[in-house]
């Protein structure tokens, strides 16, 4: 078995327990595979992450959602699952821990997990000419919103060969079941089963009361054009949070069910609104004390 590690070199610690994997590989008889920005941190040399040629058989990832989602984007046209142990300060998709590494490399080990398919987005940027300028991915949302100074945008807004309107906002999201606890929920968005078949679609800040988070199916194309005279204003579509372009007057962003989707590896046997209850504090202050 061929596991690979990424991770964020930032977060103190890390070295010591890439030291306690290693240890474990030597034990249980896995090859590791590490991404570079790695490479110093392990106690002996670690072959170089091979998504070309042999890639692994599943991806240990350290770090927040953040080192999660990239790493998802990295391997998820390979089917490569990932497990996630939070040494960051954000873990919704995370499983393990630093206290639950012995357990969690066990359990990969032994092939004692499962796994979820979580639904992807593809986006591709179309200029005002038709052509395709750019294509990317995400695992949580495409977000289409303003930069710098706070003033609105105005975009319109369609979904297959529909339109849904024109309005001023700060921008708009289009985010997964798995992104609906993410920016979407903290814009007021509906929080999503990861296993329904739907994106979510959530205005950020729309200068009217009329214009309200809306639910579309998965096989859905959705379509959003930048109408305002940028000027001097930037327009920017951002993926997952982490890489961003900007966006002409005119230009479009399809956003469209991706060809592939994000693995992730569970360990724990707990449900999803369990986590959910668990991670965002559900339930009132009786509830809270009582535990």
């Amino acid at each position: 078995m061929i596991i690979g590690v990424t991770g964020n070199p930032r977060y103190e610690g890390l070295d010591a327990l890439l030291s306690k994997v290693q240890t474990a590989a030597r034990r249980r008889g896995f090859a590791l595979q590490t991404e570079p920005d790695l490479a110093s941190l392990w106690p002996a040399p670690v072959a170089p992450l091979d998504l070309d040629g042999q890639p692994p058989d599943a991806v240990l990832c350290f770090g927040g959602d953040g080192t999660l989602l990239r790493t998802a984007r990295m391997v998820g046209p390979l089917g490569v699952p990932v497990l996630g142990v939070k040494i960051g300060r954000v873990g919704f998709l995370t499983t393990a821990t630093p206290e639950t590494l012995a357990e969690a490399l066990t359990a990969l080990a032994d092939g004692n997990y499962t796994v979820e398919p979580h639904r992807a987005l593809a986006a591709d940027i179309v200029g005002e000419n038709g052509a395709v300028r750019r294509q990317a991915v995400a695992v949580n949302d495409v977000v289409v919103h303003k930069a710098g100074v706070a003033r609105v945008i105005r975009l319109r807004m369609q979904v297959d060969d529909e339109e849904i309107g024109t309005f001023a906002s700060d921008g708009i999201i289009v985010a997964t079941p798995t992104g609906s606890t993410a920016y979407s929920l903290s814009a007021g968005g509906p929080v999503v089963v990861p296993d329904v078949a739907a994106f979510v679609v959530t205005p950020i800040c729309p200068h009217t009361l009329a214009i309200r988070p809306i639910v579309v199916p998965d096989s859905a194309r959705i379509t959003i054009e930048v109408i305002t005279p940028v000027g001097d204003e930037q327009v920017v579509v951002s993926y997952d949070g982490q890489v961003a372009d900007t966006l002409d007057a005119g230009a479009c962003v399809i956003v469209r069910r991706s060809p592939w989707d994000a693995q992730l590896i569970r360990l724990e046997t707990e449900g999803f609104f369990t986590r959910m209850r668990r991670k965002l504090q559900w339930g009132d202050l009786i509830d809270r004390e009582s535990r």
